[in-house]
């Protein structure tokens, strides 16, 4: 039977999590590349044989996304597989309509085909957006369970940026695991607040062997999804998190609407600082969407370790890097911080950026004034650290998940904007918690 020929498109992620589930050993197809985007500078290597298996002895090259129509044609390519996220429906449809153009079917892969099972109850956690919560979603959770006793274990989403080889399988418990894999900050932003929380946390980029060695020293494992990409695990409750400062978005954007079909309980994050009509057009959207699911309401305190950094300052502002690109979120921790606290202005940040972080300002104009923490290897981190030192204001505000200070250089007063899942929401969520504990036989 003659194989069909098919392109994966990707961002170093779902793409690679589909080949291995889908089609790493299947004769049916014959994957001739992975296109890649989103992700600075990512393409130009090649999936290598180690994680491609026998029927690709040499792997599989990774080009950039612009050169796919030129793929599909010049190798008469059957299917091209969408296998990224956090795009808008007229995004991806755009992309559908020029793979067909080009001669190629267009395909999304479901859950069934990508989700795999475990042998200890799985808690997954993921989103409608990039930036929603999820981050201080899966924090509550994890401090919930472990009070009962529990041995929690996280799988965080993938973020393979470097040598794949090295990061098949990738285990971090202190936060000298996060320099000895030569972790990018958005690795350190999802990584370290599990690891200052007491919870280790895998990733890596085989997630059926990243499964199997976290369940050996786990009792549940939790599952930390990126973007809004669905959960690579079945799971036994499915959380998702919707943002009201977006409102509008849980429907519009692939695959977030996709989660909350399948999500058990959804939470309408950050409810302190959105506008009531906002949350209303979320709550509607959810109930059309999912009315089975059970809504829980979120506020999402902040705290901030030095106010007076802030208060009557000309204030730098660092926000999360694909919260504000990708994301395209107006404000995060930072300015929600910076409003609070009286900064006499937010500065902003163009004047004086460099190199990648202006790149990135050109990438996503829709940025604003507003200077995203971007830190896909050492170079971009030097340009970020360079564009803090260059701005002309009085303090920085830090609205990161990780605390920048520990990896960059900030020449001027600094502080550091913290966030959680408000009380309420992490009570109504220890209560489902205890059901599906003892529905397990905890």
């Amino acid at each position: 039977m003659k194989r069909r020929k098919v392109v994966i498109m990707g961002a170093a992620g779902r793409d690679f999590h589909n080949f291995n589930c889908f089609f790493r050993n299947n004769e049916a197809y014959e994957v001739i590349a992975f296109t890649a985007t989103q992700i600075p500078d990512i393409e130009g290597r090649a999936y290598p044989f180690k994680l491609a298996g026998k029927l690709y002895p040499d792997g599989i090259p990774i080009v950039s996304e612009s050169e796919l129509p030129e793929i599909i044609k010049q190798n008469c390519v059957d299917l091209v597989v969408f296998a990224y996220s956090d795009v808008s429906y007229d995004y991806l449809m755009h992309k559908g309509a020029m793979v067909n153009a080009c001669g190629a079917d267009f395909m999304l892969q479901g859950a069934a085909q990508t989700q795999i099972s475990s042998s200890k109850p799985v808690v997954a956690v993921c989103a409608t957006r990039t930036g929603c919560g999820k981050s201080q979603t899966t924090r509550a959770i994890s401090d919930v369970l472990r009070k009962r006793g529990l041995k929690v274990v996280a799988i965080r989403h993938p973020m393979p940026y470097g040598n794949l080889e090295a990061q098949i399988v990738q285990r971090f418990a202190t936060l000298e695991d996060l320099e000895k894999h030569h972790c990018t900050i958005e690795e350190m932003e999802e990584y370290e607040p599990h690891i200052d929380n007491g919870v280790i946390v895998y990733a890596g980029v085989d997630y059926e062997r990243i499964l199997r060695e976290a369940e050996k020293e786990a009792d549940i494992i939790l599952w930390d999804g990126g973007n809004n990409d669905m959960a690579f695990y079945k799971s036994d409750l499915y959380i998702t998190v919707a943002d009201p400062h977006r409102a509008g978005h849980e429907i519009r954007y692939y695959p977030g609407e996709t989660n909350l079909h399948l999500a058990n309980i959804i939470i309408i994050n950050k409810i302190d600082t959105a506008q009531k009509k906002d949350i209303e057009i979320v709550r509607a959207n959810v109930k059309q969407v999912n009315p089975s699911a059970v809504i829980i309401e979120a506020e999402s305190p902040i705290k901030v370790h030095d106010p007076d950094i802030i208060r009557n300052k000309r204030v730098l502002v660092v926000e999360d890097g694909p919260t504000l690109t990708h994301g395209e979120m107006k404000f995060g921790a930072g300015v929600v911080a910076a409003r609070k606290f009286g900064a006499a202005e937010i500065v902003d940040p163009r004047p004086f950026t460099v190199a990648s972080i202006k790149e990135t300002f050109d990438k996503y104009p829709g940025i604003g004034n507003l200077l995203p923490a971007m830190g896909y290897g050492k170079e971009q981190m030097r340009d970020l650290e360079l564009t803090i030192a260059q701005a002309d204001a009085d303090s920085v505000v830090i609205g990161t998940p990780i605390d920048l200070r520990r990896i960059i250089d900030i020449k001027q007063p600094s502080t550091r904007v913290q966030y959680d899942l408000g009380q309420k929401a992490t009570e109504m969520l220890e209560k489902y918690l205890d059901n599906l504990l003892k529905e397990k036989g905890f």
